[in-house]
């Protein structure tokens, strides 16, 4: 009778938790059609054509925002970006920009790569990318354009402070290697600046103090 008591409980609880679960799938299956409906109906009724792919990224980001500050999504677009700036090198012109006001302006050029050889300049609004409006791209699309194939060509169109006509830039790529760590020394104290982490952060860091310590050395400390 016993065996018997304890077969009709274990069958009653394993009945309950397929029933819980079932709840779940469907409840689970409720949220997924009303996401499909709500993606279908901004395909029909947004006032202007959307990416659906960036769209859904957004959503899954959302997500997983929602489980706390730390977590995000990242596409295989953004891992790739990734990976390039912690390599510390890739094929581009060499400058730090930003954007401002839909055009893509220069902070500054880094020293002897191909856009400081060509004359580009702090505070520089690159207006024309190969004769297409730069106003409209987001800063990431616009870097990327700028990025490509060492050896490759790219126009790029420029307006300056103070000068009425557009400058008009041919400039090749080259392999940019991205210097992470800056330094000075101030009478005996060496200060070194992490611009970026990226692969070669580390050496880099270990060199510049070592050069330092061989240069001047009387350094009795640093400050990071």
């Amino acid at each position: 009778m016993k065996k018997i008591y304890l077969l009709l409980t274990l069958l009653f609880l394993n009945l309950l938790s397929q029933n819980a679960f079932s709840q779940k799938k469907d409840v689970l299956y409720e949220k997924l059609d009303l996401f499909g409906d709500i993606l279908e109906t901004i395909n029909k009724e947004y006032f202007k054509q959307i990416n659906e792919g960036e769209v859904i990224d957004g959503a899954i980001n959302g997500m997983l925002q929602s489980l706390d500050p730390y977590s995000s999504y990242m596409s295989p677009k953004t891992f790739k970006n990734m990976n390039t700036e912690t390599k510390g090198e890739f094929g581009g012109l060499g400058i730090e920009v930003t954007m401002e006001a839909g055009l893509v302006k220069v902070i500054s050029p880094i020293d002897d790569t191909p856009a400081d050889r060509a004359g580009i300049k702090s505070g520089d609004y690159i207006i024309k990318l190969d004769n297409k409006q730069v106003k409209g791209l987001t800063l990431d699309e616009a870097v990327n354009t700028m990025r490509g194939k060492s050896g490759t060509p790219i126009t790029l169109t420029i307006r300056r402070i103070d000068v009425d006509d557009p400058i008009i830039v041919k400039i090749v790529r080259e392999t940019i290697k991205t210097k992470s760590v800056v330094s000075e020394v101030k009478e005996n104290i060496g200060y070194l600046r992490l611009r970026s982490f990226n692969e070669k952060s580390g050496d880099e860091l270990i060199d510049k103090i070592r050069e330092i310590s061989r240069n001047k050395p009387n350094v009795t400390g640093y400050i990071l």
